[in-house]
């Protein structure tokens, strides 16, 4: 029957755990779903970090070949930036070979052999063969080594203060040495290619008593050379004057402190 208004009423009440238990349950579900998506998106960041993780960024210095040289519009800075990578790992007559048969390989070939071209060691007739030998390409050494014992004739070493075999006298240094202010490729193909090397250049007698004091020069050397198939190797070479800057207002050093310069300070293999 039913209970009328003035009967008492049973109220049944539950343990406070079983209360608490409930209400968690049904908290749990957003949770877990929440977890699940976080899990996800983690899965998906982690997976394009894998993707891209190997792909080169933006001025990363990888070599370029000749198929894919040229750069995009607007893309000069790369075209001067210096790529970081070493040029070579071997020597022969301490002058870096084994270049790579890449645009980059062939500039700092070109780089390397100017400074070799300009080195002390020309003005000698067996090191300046030497260094022929090393450098160029066996087809075009006779005419180089004709042409090059031509211009370093005794009366011409002697205008650097030199004897006939090309030494410096008693007490003194003979410098000559270049260092390669930046390249530019000028005519680069599959198995030849023509760069210029912007170059500075140091000459003359350092020591007391000098009579050819040491002065700069500032020249472009225009190197061409040709794919052996395992390097590139000088076939011709021509050279013109500057770009040279203004003269910096800087006093010049005494004859000693150049001679000990050249003596303390070693020179450097370079990259394009």
């Amino acid at each position: 029957m039913p209970l009328s208004d003035d009967q008492p009423h049973t109220r049944t009440r539950l343990p406070v755990a079983e209360q608490t238990a409930h209400v968690t349950g049904r908290q749990s579900r957003p949770l877990r779903t929440l977890l699940t998506v976080l899990g996800i998106v983690t899965l998906l960041v982690v997976a394009v970090s894998v993707a891209n993780r190997d792909k080169p960024g933006p001025g990363s210095g990888t070599s370029a070949t000749f198929g894919d040289r040229a750069p995009a519009a607007g893309a000069s800075a790369d075209r001067t930036a210096a790529s970081g990578q070493q040029p070579v790992t071997t020597t022969v007559n301490g002058i870096g070979t084994g270049y790579p048969h890449t645009d980059q390989g062939a500039q700092s070939a070109a780089a390397n052999y100017a400074v070799a071209l300009g080195s002390a060691d020309m003005f000698r007739t067996d090191s300046r063969r030497t260094v022929l030998t090393t450098l160029a390409d066996p087809t075009a050494l006779p005419a180089l080594q004709a042409r090059l014992d031509q211009a370093f004739t005794p009366e011409t070493v002697a205008r650097y203060g030199l004897d006939a075999e090309g030494r410096a006298p008693k007490g003194q240094t003979f410098v000559s040495r270049i260092v390669p202010v930046g390249t530019h490729t000028a005519n680069g193909a599959d198995t030849a290619t023509r760069v210029d090397v912007w170059c500075t250049g140091l000459y003359g007698l350092a020591g007391e008593g000098s009579t050819v004091p040491v002065t700069q020069d500032w020249y472009t050397l225009t190197v061409t050379m040709r794919w052996t198939g395992s390097d590139w190797k000088l076939t011709d070479y021509s050279r013109a004057a500057g770009p040279a800057p203004l003269p910096g207002d800087q006093q010049a050093a005494t004859a000693k402190e150049i001679a000990d310069a050249v003596q303390q300070f070693g020179g450097f293999r370079y990259a394009r």
